[in-house]
């Protein structure tokens, strides 16, 4: 039996009562930036149900097969929901919509520009039909301005919020490796919805609440923002470093491997520079006193770090950097993340059921002792539909009648 299946019923749920126990939410939702949000309300104990057109629901679905033949992005961030297939473009369709919207919490959608208005599903429209519902709109752009009409990705939302610019090597810009600005837009939904409960307990009214890409990835670019504001000056990207600090960056060892230190402030500098690289000449030189020295004097820095990584490798750079009390990585690839010690001895791994076995998933990262993530299954297109539509109060002929039509 499921978590869903022991809610629907009213039985107890493994790891005792979690904080978002008895909440419904419903995603229309897609690619990243919503389901995101949605499976942490999930994780929470919220149930999720994920609306989906019935005609190959969520376009992430299909992005490839590289998890047992799901894709990986849909299995990340759509574990612990029902799949609910309806075609929203059939009165019937949008009639079972309102419904289950009359049970919910919680609505949220990222649907493209626009369409969300056009079927009466935008947050403020939801909230006036019900009162008590916390609605998200997360867009591309947001109301009012001249790209508002715009479809907007990760990318496209990277590039034109400057993120891009101050990502990768001089005069070579880049992408962060994560869809960062879906994240942490999903993250801002995540945020508002929890605060948004929060005040109806007192008020017993909803929130319609609009979140956009374009106005996270620039609320992140706020220090660049500022530091060229109060300058006149774009800082040029420093790869695996940052332009703010120094030294502050990855530096080869001995054994071919890569080190990642950092420095964050003068009394580290002062310790790396007597205890590490043994330069006391370096310490008390005026020309690196200050952070804002070491980061004009970055390339000499560098020259004196490099050289002393390169006579050792990894792990005696690493002894000796912790010796110093100092912070420093392994630069990781993606399977040494797979392998790392660190989450295995910390049994951060657990199995997750999808429509195509059981694969491994990462806990989500709060940890409560009070509850436990369900860590629910993946689910296939439309396999709650039935079960959801007789909840709602369809008699099983109309069901049958819903999907002979390709309502459902």
């Amino acid at each position: 039996m499921t978590a869903t299946d022991e809610r629907a019923l009213g039985g107890t749920i493994r790891g005792g009562p979690r904080p978002l126990e008895g909440l419904l939410v419903v995603g229309l939702e897609q690619a990243v930036a919503a389901p995101i949000a949605t499976r942490h309300l999930a994780d929470m104990g919220a149930r999720v149900v994920k609306v989906e057109n019935p005609r190959g629901g969520d376009f992430a679905r299909h992005y490839d097969g590289a998890l047992n033949g799901m894709a990986a992005h849909f299995v990340w961030v759509n574990r612990g929901k029902e799949s609910l297939t309806l075609n929203l473009t059939d009165p019937r369709g949008a009639e079972a919509l309102e419904r289950l919207l009359g049970r919910a919490d919680v609505l949220i959608q990222n649907l493209a520009p626009g369409a969300a208005a056009r079927r009466g599903l935008a947050a403020e429209q939801v909230v006036a039909r019900h009162p008590r519902m916390v609605a998200v709109d997360i867009s591309g752009y947001g109301e009012g301005g001249p790209l508002s009409h715009k479809r907007a990705y990760d990318l496209l939302v990277q590039s034109e919020g400057g993120s891009c610019s101050v990502t990768g090597e001089p005069g070579r810009p880049a992408k962060a490796g994560i869809p960062i600005i879906d994240l942490a837009t999903g993250m801002y939904a995540l945020s508002s919805i929890l605060a948004a409960l929060y005040a109806r307990r007192e008020t017993g009214r909803g929130s319609a609440i609009s979140l956009s890409l374009f106005d996270v990835v620039t609320e992140w670019m706020g220090y660049s923002l500022n530091f060229t504001m109060g300058t006149g000056v774009e800082q040029q990207p420093a790869g695996v470093g940052s332009p703010a600090v120094a030294p502050y960056g990855a530096y080869p060892t001995a054994d071919g491997q890569t080190v990642v230190l950092g420095t964050t402030n003068d009394r580290e500098w002062q310790r790396l520079a007597r205890t590490v690289l043994d330069r006391p000449d370096l310490a008390d030189d005026p020309a690196f006193a200050g952070n804002a020295d070491r980061v004009r004097e970055r390339a000499r820095l560098d020259e004196v770090i490099i050289a002393w990584s390169k006579s050792v490798t990894l792990v005696e750079a690493q002894e000796i950097l912790d010796n110093a009390e100092l912070g420093n990585a392994r630069l990781n690839g993606v399977q040494d993340v797979l392998d790392h010690p660190h989450l295995r001895e910390r049994d951060r791994w657990q199995e997750v059921s999808t429509p195509t076995g059981t694969v491994q998933a990462l806990l989500p990262p709060p940890i409560a002792a009070e509850w436990t993530p369900p860590m629910g299954a993946v689910p296939a297109l439309g396999e709650h539909t039935d079960a959801l539509l007789a909840e709602l109060g369809y008699p099983a002929e109309e069901i049958a009648a819903l999907r002979r039509d390709r309502v459902v």
